[in-house]
């Protein structure tokens, strides 16, 4: 069997949450989903697990830090293409997010950020390997000139 990631964020509103999500494009698995918490499916072996922070706190005794003013975990997640990417960017903020980082370009990947209503953030990245391939050999003959 294939090794799973299931991520864990603590939410104040999950209902909110859900429609937020909902509108970025992910699904659900109904099977782990009640009024505590749902699983939010990212690709076919990662999850993140949406926990009420009533329900989060029964997991820890550690205190939820206020997203918004502090940030212990950046969530990234990549994407097919640019176009993705900023597709993604433009659905969390129409759907109440807040774009938190500019466009990083570097040829090779395409990276741009959000933050989701409960202040999470969240990094969406393209990476286009042959053109990474193309970089390092172009560096590699930068080296052997000095």
């Amino acid at each position: 069997m294939a090794k799973q990631i299931y991520v864990n964020l603590p939410v104040k509103d999950l209902n909110k949450t859900v429609e937020f999500f909902t509108k970025l494009g992910f699904k659900f698995n109904p099977q782990f989903t009640d009024e505590k918490a749902t699983c939010m499916i990212i690709d076919d072996n990662i999850f993140v697990m949406l926990l009420t922070e009533e329900f989060y706190k029964s997991f820890t005794k550690k205190e939820i830090p206020d997203t918004f003013k502090t940030s212990g975990v950046i969530i990234a997640i990549s994407a097919e293409s640019r176009e993705k990417v900023d597709e993604l960017i433009s659905k969390a903020e129409g759907a109440g997010g807040t774009v938190t980082s500019r466009i990083d370009d570097m040829d090779w990947m395409y990276n741009r950020g959000f933050q989701d209503i409960n202040g999470h953030l969240w990094e969406v990245a393209y990476m286009d390997m042959e053109a990474l391939k193309r970089y390092e050999e172009a560096n590699k003959e930068k080296e052997k000139i000095h």
